[in-house]
């Protein structure tokens, strides 16, 4: 006979002879299953034949594993963009727990798909055709009996690690040592934190939970096949969170970082359900650790974060008052922490302290007080957030002070507060996290700024169209001092053309915003020139050289209104209107 391999009828009556031999010997050994070995010469034949058995069901024990196995793809059953599997047939999963013991009916040794049992979000496959498996249990029954149990742990191990190997490969984990992460440049670890996200999922919910199940339907309740098979490449997938959960605090890695708490977070309940034994609760431990290091990264990053927001202390003035880089890669890094809000509730647990307020010597070498708008019903993580927003109104306000014009300051501070309430608006989840109040807070600073830059230009410019000391009046007549007239048209045409080709070049970069100020400065400027101009024109006009005084018509002024503000030099824009 050719071995087990002879066909099912032969193998059937091998698997009987065995236990013959089992049984014969059983009357002769009292410490079953205590293993047989001895050597021919001095050993019955049945102890001799039972050595026999054994090594030829181990090499079939081997056969079966490495050959019957399913051919299955791992990584083609990972949808890369939703992390779920692809197959959507609702008769494949069930709604309800199930066994993972529980077999499916209908497999063969020829198939090549597999099918899918649901443990909640749990998805298992067939690794072998369930005849395999049940010779496979027919063989290991046998051999753990006879006291051979750990050359077949062995082999299953040997054949089963390999495959897992093979399928930790096509789904991109890396064997790399915490050194080798840490030594990595912060753009290459975000594209490996993306894959092995992916991978994680697909290794705990496909391959440890498939394996689980085979072992489970070979070994029965012995866990040391499984945990001898899995544990190396379990250690394997988790030593990459492990060395990035004790790497270096970077602002840049919060949301990476985020996206690895979210998605082992994710993960725990179905690495306590595959590691359920005693015996691999470690795996289980060696998770939820690495969830809390990687939760307390993200709230000393967020802490450097806000420092690094005070401390910024650049000393050049960004051209044209515009919106600063600063505030830019505030509000966005803001607006991502909002979209994690579901996640940083529960992480960010304590507001920021009462001493964060009283930082010794701030930017500018005075004693810092930020004044902190703060409410009983924030939660900490909204606190974070305003705290965050205020220390970038105060690094702003600093920054203003750089600008030698007034009236460019206050611009400065205008656009930037004015980006900030935009991008809060513009996010729900943000504005729900900051609150009307302090949102209107704002948008009163924002307004407050745009008033003081139109009091620090044109209320001097204005000034010049006063009726004050144009009338004089004697004894015998009274009329208009034409040299104070003459003062006063020469006054407004310089500080026009003065404002004109300074701020032509000023930038407000919203186009709502560069439109409403414009038409407010028109509205204060246009009526007060033209009621002085119809007032007045025929005095100069009667005189010699009135185009020397009279500069500009209304439509004129109103035209050249149309470049402030566009960050150009007016001449560029004129070139620019005339195409």
């Amino acid at each position: 006979m050719d071995g087990y391999k002879a066909g099912r009828g032969d193998a059937d009556r091998y698997l009987r002879a065995v236990d013959e031999i089992r049984r014969s010997l059983s009357d002769s050994v009292t410490s079953s299953p205590k293993r047989l070995s001895c050597s021919s010469s001095s050993c019955p034949s049945p102890a001799n034949a039972m050595q026999i058995a054994m090594a030829r069901l181990e090499d079939e024990f081997r056969n079966i594993l490495a050959s019957k196995a399913n051919e299955v793809e791992i990584d083609s059953l990972v949808d890369l963009s939703s992390l779920s599997m692809t197959s959507d047939r609702s008769g494949d999963f069930s709604d309800e727990e199930s066994s993972v013991g529980e077999t499916s009916e209908g497999s063969n040794s020829t198939r090549t798909s597999s099918s899918y049992r649901s443990t909640k979000s749990i998805r298992e496959i067939d690794l072998l055709p369930s005849d395999a498996i049940s010779d496979l249990r027919a063989i290991a029954d046998r051999m753990i009996d006879a006291g051979y149990g750990r050359e077949c742990f062995q082999v299953y191990g040997s054949v089963r690690k390999a495959a897992i190997d093979l399928n930790l490969r096509h789904l991109g984990v890396e064997k790399l040592s915490i050194g080798d992460v840490q030594k990595l440049e912060w753009e290459v670890l975000e594209g490996k934190i993306r894959r092995w996200i992916r991978a994680a999922k697909a290794c705990v919910r496909i391959v440890f939970a498939s394996e689980r199940s085979l072992c489970d339907r070979v070994f029965g309740s012995d866990e040391a096949p499984f945990i001898d098979t899995v544990k190396g490449a379990a250690l394997q997938l988790f030593g990459f969170p492990d060395a990035i959960s004790i790497g270096r605090r970077s602002t840049e890695k919060l949301f990476k970082i985020l996206d690895l708490h979210d998605a082992i977070s994710d993960l725990l309940p179905d690495i306590a359900f595959v590691f359920r034994s005693k015996a691999s609760e470690s795996i289980y431990s060696h998770a939820s650790d690495i969830l809390s290091r990687l939760a307390e990264a993200v709230r000393g990053i967020l802490s450097e974060f806000e420092n690094a927001v005070l401390r910024e202390a650049t000393k050049i003035p960004v051209p044209g008052g515009t919106i600063h880089p600063l505030t830019r890669y505030v509000m966005n890094y803001i607006s991502l922490i909002s979209d994690y809000k579901q996640t940083l509730v529960q992480l960010i647990v304590s507001k920021p302290s009462a001493s964060s307020r009283f930082n010794g010597e701030d930017v500018g070498g005075g004693v810092m007080e930020i004044e902190f708008p703060e409410s009983e019903n924030q939660s900490p993580l909204a606190s974070h957030l305003i705290w965050i927003i205020a220390i970038l109104q105060y690094n702003l306000e600093d920054k203003a002070a750089l600008y030698r014009d007034t009236a460019c300051s206050h611009l400065f501070l205008m656009n930037n507060v004015h980006y900030i309430v935009n991008k809060v608006k513009g996010s729900l989840e943000l504005r729900e996290l900051i609150g009307d109040n302090f949102l209107k807070k704002l948008t009163g600073k924002f307004r407050q700024s745009a008033t003081s830059y139109q009091r620090a230009t044109w209320v001097k410019i204005l000034h010049c169209l006063r009726d004050e000391g144009i009338h004089v009046s004697s004894s015998f007549s009274s009329g208009v001092s034409k040299s104070t007239l003459r003062e006063r048209f020469k006054s407004f045409n310089a500080a026009f053309d003065e404002a004109h080709r300074t701020q032509a070049v000023w930038f407000v970069p919203d186009v709502q915003l560069r439109e409403e100020l414009r038409i407010s400065v028109s509205e204060k400027l246009l009526p007060a020139y033209r009621s002085f101009l119809g007032r007045f024109r025929h005095h100069i006009e009667n005189g010699r050289h009135p185009e020397m005084y009279i500069k500009y018509s209304v439509e004129d002024l109103e035209g050249m209104m149309l470049d402030f503000f566009e960050g150009c030099p007016p001449n560029a824009l004129s070139r620019r209107r005339s195409h």
